[in-house]
This record gives structure tokens, C-alpha cells and sequence, in this order.
């Protein structure tokens, strides 16, 4: 059967189910009874399964925490699970388009989650329903499972797995291709100041994304105005610099946004205010704290963290500030080498942690993943990546982002992003090339072939 064919023929149906989950913000709300990420989560959820349903799958909702859609029988079972929760997006964040209404220009569609996670959730849907179409004898189980709550916590999947068990063999799209051999560690952190001049500061809109916009309130006379003015313009950054009464002046800067993964992508938006406010002669006890320990460093040598391993380094993020009662209080993403343990990053952080300005306190810890590149599944997905590309130079590599595979047994990431692109994922702007979606869902086919042969 020509498999291509089959998936062209569905993209009018792509569009048109993409287009409805872009449409609903599905960011992490308010809990409530019955919606425990909120009603956004909730609302994408009860959206895809009705997809499925209509499609003929037997379909589960689990409570709202998550849900799937099955298909074949047996007592093995193939998992494919993504998300359909997003991070958040804001018009003025950058985008030239609302950011939940998706828009087609030159074959590429705009909008938050067109490529992290919903295109990839759609594109998986119409693999399912190739291999219904295809009529293929099915010795297990294949279920498509929809997550809510990836971007902040996987508690929807700890649900899931403490309901259903794990999987025998599964992906989830939401990594590279060929293929997400290993995942860096996490090590979730926060930083409190012990005093400090500042009279306010906020920044930042999730953990997980370098910290595009910062606003500080400070004296107006206790800084050299010009420096900093130079120091911004030197690193081609956009600013403003405010009154707001007779003694307080206002200053916000604009950075970059990127994935925590890949802090250097982007421009922290909290690191250059604070090197700023430093160059521009501005003496505080939280400015030298955070100068000493992250600066504009990515790499965690402000507190001794840095480290890596054959398949990559340690990077740092510092998502979000803000302050509260006086205190200053910040988010630490850390990610850590696939080979090493939470116990020995720790260790190099000892005694780094803690000056008279300020602290820094470790919130939680998380392995890394890591599967031998010959191991079955590995090689299986691969081979269903190279057979439909016919790609052969791409290789499994490891990530700093962490996926549903840490979540659930017997899973690594596998798609739906090609190397060495880009897709303004967590940022203004993100998109997907309608192409590279129905790309996607061929190879999900393969891949789900291939794993029904092990």
C-alpha cells in the first residue's frame, strides 16, 4: 500500500483538527473538580478524544488528567504519547499573528503548538488512522494517549501509569528524528535574595523558557543612566527606561526567548538587566549575588555545576523573578549529562550555594534517561525513520529538554522536530511546515510497524 498517499489524503483533516486544538488555550489553569489542570487542558482533551471516537477508537478519559484512544488487540501494547497542553503566549510577546489562531502562509502554519505538541498529536491521529485504513493484522495493542499537563510537571502521566501501568514499547513525539537515545537529568532550583535595594522586579513566564521580558524598580539616582543606556545599545537590546514618581525610575528589557534546554539560543532577559544595572554603577546586594552566581553563564560555573559528558553539557536557566515582602525569588532549570546522577552534580555544587547576599536552594531532582543506541527500540524507530526519508547521515542523539519518556517505561522521544531546525518552539512565532506533518504521520506509520514486529 502506497502510505503516503494514504497521508495526503487526510490533510484537509489535519488542517481542520490542528486548526481546532491551536484554537483552545490549553496553558495550565486554575484546578478545578473536574478540570485538575483547568479548563484550558480540559476543553483539548475532551476535543481530541471526540476526534477519535468519531473515528471508531475506543476511547478512555481518565478523569481528566488524560486520555486515550486504542485500537488492535493483544496483551503487549504500543504507547504513542504526547501532550496537549502549551506554554503560554501573549500577542505582545512577538508574534505577528494571534498565537492561538492558527494561520497558513506559503504552506507553513503559525501558532502556539502547531509544532509543540498538537501537530505532532494530529500527525500521530492520522497515523492511526492509515493503519486502521490499512486493515493490518494487529498482534497488540496501539494506543494513542493525550496528555495535559507536560509543560509544567507530568502529573497527567504519573496518572496514567498509576491507573494503566507503562507501555511495551512506545514513543512519544515530542524530540528529534531519528530518534531521543538519552535525556539529560533536571535539577529544579530557586534563588532568594537576603537584601537588596531593588523595590520591585518581575520577569519571565515559565521555568522552562529563557526569560524574554524583565522590568526593575529602583532609585532613579542611584545608577549612571548613560552606562546603562550604552551597555543595552552595545548588546543590541531593546529598552526602556521610565519615571514613574519624583524618586523611582522604572526600567524594563526586552531579550530573546528559547527553550530552557538551550538557554543559549536565546538572551535572558533577567541575566542582561542584572549586568546592566552592574555596569551602570548600581551597588546592591542582590545584583552581586546574582553576578556571582549565574551572570550571563549558562553553563551553572556560577555555583559550580558545570559539567558534561560525551553527549553534552550541563546548561542553566533562570525562567522567572519576581518579588514578594521584599524578598526577591527566582526559578533554576537545571539540566544535567545523560551518564551522570543528581547525587554527583549536587556534589559539585557544595559550598557554592550561599554568600551573605543570597541563596540558592535545591526544589527537586530527576534522572536522566538513556537507551544504548542498538537497544530494540531504538533501533526499530530508527530504521522506520531512514526506510521513509531515506536519510541515512541522521543520528539518535540525546536532549536537554525533558519528555513523557522519563514518565512511562519502555519509551523514547522520536520526532517530531528534523535536526537542525528550528520551530520557535516556547517562543514567539512557532510553527510547522504542513509538509513536514504529513511527513511526520508517515513515519509514525513505519515506526508503529516496525515496533509490532519486535
Amino acid at each position: 500500500m502506497d502510505v503516503k498517499s494514504m497521508v495526503n489524503g487526510y490533510r484537509e483533516e489535519l488542517l481542520k483538527r490542528l486548526d481546532q486544538l491551536v484554537s483552545i488555550n490549553s496553558v495550565e489553569g486554575k484546578p478545578e473538580a473536574d478540570a485538575p489542570f483547568g479548563q484550558g487542558p480540559k476543553k483539548a482533551l475532551e476535543a481530541a478524544l471526540e476526534m477519535m471516537k468519531e473515528d471508531g477508537f475506543k476511547t478512555v478519559n481518565l478523569d481528566n488528567y488524560i486520555g486515550y484512544a486504542e485500537m488492535g488487540e493483544g496483551e503487549k501494547l504500543i504507547g504513542v504519547v504526547g501532550h496537549l497542553d502549551v506554554v503560554p503566549a501573549h500577542k505582545e510577546d512577538g508574534w505577528d499573528t494571534d498565537p492561538f489562531t492558527m494561520v497558513e502562509k506559503d504552506g507553513v502554519l503559525y501558532g502556539r503548538g502547531v509544532s509543540d505538541d498538537k501537530g505532532a498529536m494530529v500527525a500521530s491521529m492520522i497515523a492511526l488512522k492509515v493503519i486502521k485504513d490499512m486493515h493490518v493484522p494487529l498482534t497488540k495493542r496501539i494506543r494513542l494517549i493525550f496528555g495535559t499537563n507536560e509543560e509544567t510537571g507530568s502529573k497527567g502521566l504519573k496518572y496514567y501509569v498509576e491507573k494503566e501501568g507503562s507501555v511495551d514499547y512506545g514513543f512519544t513525539p515530542d524530540g528529534d528524528f531519528p530518534g531521543v537515545h538519552g535525556e539529560k537529568g533536571m535539577i529544579g532550583m530557586r534563588y532568594l535574595s537576603k537584601a537588596t535595594n531593588i523595590k520591585d522586579i518581575q520577569g519571565g513566564t515559565a521555568k522552562n523558557i529563557v526569560c524574554r521580558n524583565c522590568y526593575v524598580v529602583i532609585d532613579k539616582n542611584s545608577f549612571s543612566r548613560k552606562a546603562l543606556e550604552d551597555y543595552f545599545n552595545n548588546e543590541n537590546l531593546e529598552f526602556n527606561i521610565e519615571n514613574i514618581n519624583d524618586t523611582d525610575v522604572k526600567i524594563s528589557v526586552q531579550g530573546i526567548a528559547a527553550h530552557a534546554s538551550l538557554p543559549h539560543l536565546g538572551k535572558n532577559a533577567i541575566s542582561y538587566l542584572m549586568e546592566g544595572l552592574k555596569q551602570a554603577g548600581f551597588q546592591d546586594p542582590f545584583v552581586e549575588f546574582y553576578d556571582k552566581h549565574f551572570g550571563l553563564a549558562t553553563d551553572g560555573s556560577g555555583f559550580g555545576a558545570k559539567c558534561e559528558d560525551e553527549y553534552g553539557a550541563l546548561t542553566q536557566n533562570n525562567g522567572i523573578i519576581n518579588m514578594h515582602e521584599g524578598v526577591i525569588e527566582g526559578t533554576i532549570d537545571v539540566r544535567f549529562p545523560v551518564t551522570l546522577t543528581s547525587r554527583k552534580v549536587l556534589k559539585l555544587m557544595e559550598g557554592k550555594l550561599e554568600d551573605e547576599n543570597g541563596v540558592i536552594e535545591v526544589l527537586s531532582t530527576h534522572e536522566p534517561l538513556f537507551f544504548p543506541v542498538d537497544s530494540p527500540l531504538v533501533s526499530a524507530l530508527c530504521s522506520a525513520y531512514r526506510e521513509v526519508t531515506g536519510d541515512s547521515e541522521a543520528q539518535p542523539i540525546t536532549l536537554g529538554g525533558g519528555t513523557y519518556a522519563k514518565g512511562i517505561d519502555n519509551t523514547i522521544a522520536f520526532g517530531c522536530a528534523f535536526q537542525g531546525k528550528d520551530y520557535h518552539i516556547h517562543d514567539a512565532n512557532e510553527y510547522v511546515e504542513i509538509d513536514e506533518l504529513l511527513l511526520q504521520a508517515e513515519i509514525y506509520v513505519a515506526g508503529i510497524l516496525k515496533l509490532l514486529e519486535i
